[in-house]
């Protein structure tokens, strides 16, 4: 009964929230946001507890607030993507131009790139302002229980123009799939702020240890394409962007090159995620 709750919230949120003007639907979600700060749950206090991590132990809770403002803002532009033209996502979403120019460089001589971000702003708006350019992009989803919750994210995401492999179950290895994509010039964005298999990378992050999924560096080492931190945030009518590129080193151990690229990974996820930090959206447990 749970699960099929779930699917019919979903469900309804892809339909109803498109049909919303869209004032109303950032009211509405933004109230909820709110009332979800004062009711002060599981999830915003892992969120605080997050936060506090970047901000410091003098953070004013404010900074919760906005940071569940910034969570229920993905929600609802996420529920309404589909409904975008080709058109509204380029103008929807701005790089900066020097960041712009690499990727642009890249892909027209044919070369594969490594997109490494952590779960901020909105990702997804990202994915269809590069597929709005014509640039083909392959990534991996976690595998969503129920299926048929899934089901859902695989066609909406499909829907943007996007191809998407399971994390787990697929008929090949994800990392195969990804390597010969790279290596036909696709762009391979991956999140990679939080491991969900506990065989991560351990790596210092804000002061502390957490786990981050090894795939970014070793698909990076092993294919040769050129590895990317991305900064995401909100401003007030777009989401707007950065690379800050990654040097894998060239020798040594392989598991050491791993743990060093994603260290690199880690410090450059901080540097962004600083920046804005309530644009970050992590309210789940990542410290070990």
């Amino acid at each position: 009964m749970k699960d099929r709750l779930t699917d019919l919230g979903y469900a309804a949120g892809w339909r109803l929230v498109r049909l919303m003007p869209e004032p109303v639907a950032r009211t509405l979600f933004r109230a909820a946001a709110d009332r979800a700060w004062k009711a002060n749950g599981r999830g915003t206090q892992r969120l605080r507890e997050n936060l506090r991590r970047v901000a410091g132990p003098d953070m004013p809770d404010t900074l919760v607030r906005d940071g569940l403002r910034s969570y229920a803002r993905y929600w609802m532009e996420a529920f309404r993507l589909p409904g975008r033209t080709h058109r509204q996502f380029l103008d929807g979403f701005f790089m900066e131009p020097e960041s712009y120019a690499v990727m642009k460089k890249a892909i027209a001589e044919g070369n594969g790139l490594v997109l490494a971000l952590p779960h901020v702003a909105n990702w997804d708006a990202a994915a269809g302002w590069v597929v709005a350019h014509g640039w083909q992009m392959i990534t991996v989803a976690e595998r969503l229980k129920p299926e048929s919750v899934y089901e859902r994210f695989l066609a909406y995401r499909e829907g943007l123009g996007m191809r998407i492999l399971p994390l787990t179950g697929g008929e090949r290895p994800p990392l195969d799939v990804l390597d010969e994509h790279l290596k036909q010039g696709w762009v391979v964005p991956l999140l990679a702020d939080r491991d969900l298999s506990r065989n991560g990378v351990e790596v210092e992050f804000f002061g502390g240890r957490a786990r981050m999924p090894a795939g970014p560096a070793i698909l990076a080492i092993r294919s040769g394409a050129p590895i990317y931190a991305v900064d995401l945030w909100f401003t007030e009518e777009r989401v707007e962007a950065r690379l800050r590129p990654i040097t894998p080193p060239a020798d040594g151990p392989l598991d050491q090159r791993v743990k060093q690229t994603t260290q690199q990974l880690a410090d450059a996820f901080a540097a962004g995620i600083a920046e804005h930090p309530q644009d970050w959206h992590m309210l789940q447990k990542l410290w070990v």
